[in-house]
């Protein structure tokens, strides 16, 4: 029984330094968590956390660096989606309405998100929240227009509806943080 009092203090002491640990840990990634669920009406939670945390340095990041890169990983998303439409209508293995529809996602990639998304960024860095709002148009549109245009074909169905679909999330995870930022 006396060891046993002798050991408790021990025991609290580890204990309490556990927890001390994992308090650092859950901190940081508390960040991106935090963020998250600031925008948790527009976007999937899930989604976000684990988009954010696939980025280097999203645990250390406050909620201005997330909507960086929120906009960065659109960006990417938007670029990757107009390539396998433009890839998939040159393969031309579809009937003609969805050769048309692919070409005009990847149209619409190519010439107004993408460019407007990273236009948006630059003004998101340096906080001019007014210019990069102007821009929250053009940043969803190919995600829209996409979605309208191969509704309704074989299309729909593939790798295009699928990337269109992350694009989509992404995008609105970047409009919800600069909401949420501004």
């Amino acid at each position: 029984m006396r060891a046993s009092l002798l050991a408790a203090p021990l025991v609290a002491f580890l204990a309490a330094a556990a927890a001390l640990c994992c308090c650092v840990d859950v901190a940081a990634a508390d960040a991106v968590d935090d963020s998250c669920n600031a925008i948790r009406d527009f976007v999937d939670v899930s989604f976000c956390a684990a988009r954010l945390r696939s980025v280097p340095g999203a645990a250390a990041a406050d909620r201005h660096g997330h909507l960086l890169m929120a906009a960065d990983l659109a960006a990417a998303s938007g670029a990757t989606a107009g390539n396998a439409a433009a890839s998939a209508a040159a393969r031309g293995d579809d009937d003609a309405a969805s050769q048309d529809a692919l070409r005009a996602c990847a149209f619409l990639y190519g010439s107004a998100s993408v460019p407007a998304l990273r236009l948006f960024r630059g003004y998101a860095a340096a906080s001019s929240w007014g210019a990069a709002r102007a821009l929250l148009p053009l940043t969803a549109q190919a995600g829209i227009g996409c979605d309208a245009a191969i509704a309704g074909t074989k299309a729909a169905a593939g790798d295009v509806a699928a990337a269109n679909r992350e694009f989509n999330q992404l995008s609105a995870m970047a409009t919800a943080l600069l909401n949420a930022v501004s």
